[in-house]
């Protein structure tokens, strides 16, 4: 039976949906020096790289817990655009793993932000690219 086109409201919550998705895998991210870029992601977020075996470096990814990056050369090597629609990446930690992300950014004097929206608490800080990494968290801090 094929499935008939919808926007995303008219799905009712008891239709099935064809799509099964477990969660977000990686975000694909052009850079303008992927070794300058693994080693941030490796130093600063401790991601790890995952099949340097069978790619390489085209595209170097490094994952945490399922979830990570893909990083692409750009081609001509110069700086992302600040016009360049993609420029943002979120990775979700505990409480715990929140502060401690805080006090080690401190402690290497990486400047960042941070943002309280009640349900959710995040810091941000921009990569070697400008990219905006976000850290967040869905813990409250203990009373």
């Amino acid at each position: 039976m094929p499935l008939e086109r919808r926007t995303v409201g008219s799905v009712a919550a008891e239709e099935a949906v064809a799509v099964e998705l477990e969660a977000l895998d990686h975000v694909g991210l052009v850079v303008s020096d992927v070794p300058r870029s693994v080693r941030w992601y490796r130093e600063v977020l401790g991601l790890r790289r995952a099949y340097e075996d069978a790619w390489g470096d085209f595209p170097a990814v490094l994952e945490a817990g399922g979830s990570g990056v893909a990083l692409f050369p750009n081609e001509d090597g110069r700086p992302v655009p600040v016009d360049d629609p993609m420029r943002y990446v979120g990775f979700r930690t505990s409480r715990r793993g929140l502060e401690a992300a805080k006090a080690e950014l401190r402690a290497r004097g990486i400047e960042f932000h941070e943002g309280d929206y009640g349900v959710a608490w995040s810091v941000y800080l921009p990569d070697p690219d400008g990219y905006q990494v976000e850290i967040t968290t869905y813990e409250a801090a203990p009373a």
